[in-house]
């Protein structure tokens, strides 16, 4: 009897799938698209409507041949193409080039591939989704008449090969306005003062102080020039020094939500160094599939092109039992997090990021990953944990100290602050990145007590000049275009390798220049 033909995009995905199913079922892969437009002309007739030429480029002859053939001989079809618009459109291509039988053919949909899910999917198979497949058409063909009808006018005006995208242009666009304003940027000079302190009966408890203001201004202090800042330091040294005020308050910390595609590129190029491209290709090899010794092939992540931060119920519930049984039931918050995020033209169907199961710790799986699949998974893994974890509590303290009796008459203003935490809830686990790597922690103060008296063990003039706006990394790019609505989370990776590999950006300690 023959088997029932399941068809997937790639052999890893193929492998994991087959371990699953069982022997009445054969699954096999398309290798990605089977037909496209030509490469050669335009492909779109804009005088039918915009009507689409597609065909099976030379390289998937050979592939299209075995698909029909094993679609023939099946007696039913199974289409596991990826869970999104791009995943559907192969799908339907897949009917359109083998010219199976529609009566046949069942489309099923999982955002892992874990036993589960898979069971779940072909429980409930359905028709092709034909309002995705055009969603994906539409973007397509958007895509071919701005690349076809505007790269030749870049040829004749510019220079010959440049290439326009309907993405790629504005991402250039954007890496170019920020370069202008760098340039046009007239820096100005300014000073602050800074001051080491210590409580004048515990001289090891050192802490440091800026300078305000004048006690009683409403505005803080603007130090133009060095010669401003030497009289202030003058001034300051020859005053008293004690605490005005003490002002505590408690704060609470909320965790991140879990990675979305965006989120995951940008957190990856903070954190680990990836670009988006590389990011993209290794998150893939861990939802498809990774050989865990005796357990066999195992999806280890939800499906990675997703611009939605929900969480299975079943997801959620697994982790508040692991975070339970790991760190105690006072890291679990009262209720589950992360129902939903609506993001731009959100595909809500889909699910964050996440490990397929928080049980798979990944110390535990460093021996059979490579050290690039272990470090993303590794991010993975604890950004999800930590979003379902119980918010951290700080303290917060703020200090006013007060300078009388100098050599000029008036009464300084300093500011120190500090935060301690107080429970750490999420952040035993995993704390954001962030792009502005300048931006320094604020540390701890020693007690301090309103009329407590200070010695200056010294004070300092700094010299600074305002900044002109930084370039973009990959991640504050895909940030950027994300806020904007511009791409989708399956274009983010191509685009950001495309401007650079053509020579229209290049990368310098991880900043995006435009050539």
């Amino acid at each position: 009897m023959a088997k029932k033909l399941v068809i997937v995009e790639s052999p890893t995905k193929a492998k994991t799938i087959g371990q699953y199913l069982g022997r009445e079922y054969k699954v096999i892969a398309s290798i990605g698209h089977i037909r496209d437009l030509p490469k050669s002309r335009l492909g779109v007739d804009i005088d039918r409507d915009f009507e689409p030429k597609y065909l099976v480029p030379k390289e998937k002859r050979a592939i299209v041949r075995q698909l029909k053939e094993a679609v023939a001989e099946a007696p039913e079809v199974f289409l596991a193409t990826d869970p999104d618009r791009e995943g559907e459109a192969i799908s339907w291509h897949i009917i359109e080039a083998t010219q199976a039988d529609p009566t046949k053919v069942r489309r099923v949909v999982f955002h892992e591939i874990t036993p589960k899910a898979i069971a779940e999917a072909f429980r409930s198979p359905r028709p092709i989704d034909l309002r995705l497949v055009e969603a994906q058409q539409a973007r397509r063909i958007l895509d071919r008449l701005v690349g076809y009808l505007v790269s030749p006018l870049l040829w004749r005006k510019v220079q010959h090969r440049l290439s326009a995208g309907r993405v790629q242009s504005v991402a250039l666009r954007l890496v170019v306005e920020r370069e202008r304003e760098i340039q046009a940027f007239v820096p100005e000079e300014y000073w602050t003062v800074e001051a080491l302190l210590t409580p004048a009966d515990r001289p090891d408890r050192r802490f440091r102080a800026v300078l305000w203001g004048i006690a009683g201004a409403k505005e803080k202090i603007s130090i133009k020039t060095g010669d401003e800042a030497a009289a202030l330091v003058a001034a300051l040294r020859s005053g008293r020094w004690a605490v005005g005020e003490v002002r505590k308050r408690t704060v609470q910390r909320d965790p991140a939500p879990p990675f979305t595609t965006s989120t995951l590129q940008q957190e990856a190029s903070r954190k680990l160094r990836f670009t988006a491209k590389r990011t993209m290709l290794i998150a893939q090899q861990l939802y498809e599939g990774v050989e865990l010794g005796p357990e066999g092939q195992v999806g280890l992540i939800t499906y990675m092109r997703t611009d939605s931060t929900a969480v299975s119920d079943l997801a959620k519930a697994e982790a508040r039992e692991y975070i339970t049984r790991r760190f105690g039931a006072d890291f679990v918050p009262p209720t589950p997090r992360y129902t939903q995020k609506k993001a731009k033209g959100a595909q809500e169907a889909h699910e964050a990021i996440r490990p397929t199961s928080v049980f798979r710790e990944p110390a535990q799986l460093k021996q059979y990953l490579t050290p690039e699949q272990y470090k993303l998974y590794d991010l993975i893994w604890k950004r999800f944990v930590a979003s379902q974890m119980e918010s951290a509590a700080l303290e917060q303290t703020s200090v006013d100290i007060l300078v009388d009796q100098t050599s000029d008459g008036r009464v300084y203003l300093l500011r120190a602050t500090g935060s301690v935490i107080q429970f750490p809830g999420f952040l035993e686990v995993y704390i954001e990145g962030r792009d502005d790597e300048d931006e320094a922690e604020e540390g701890q103060l020693p007690p301090l007590q309103a009329g407590e008296a200070l010695s200056p063990l010294d004070v300092t003039p700094k010299q600074h000049f305002t900044q002109p706006p930084p370039r973009y990394t990959e991640a504050s790019l895909v940030k950027t275009l994300e806020e904007l609505g511009i791409g989708r989370p399956s274009t983010y990776a191509p685009i950001l390798a495309t401007i650079q590999e053509r020579g229209y950006v290049r990368r310098e300690d991880r900043r995006l220049i435009p050539t």
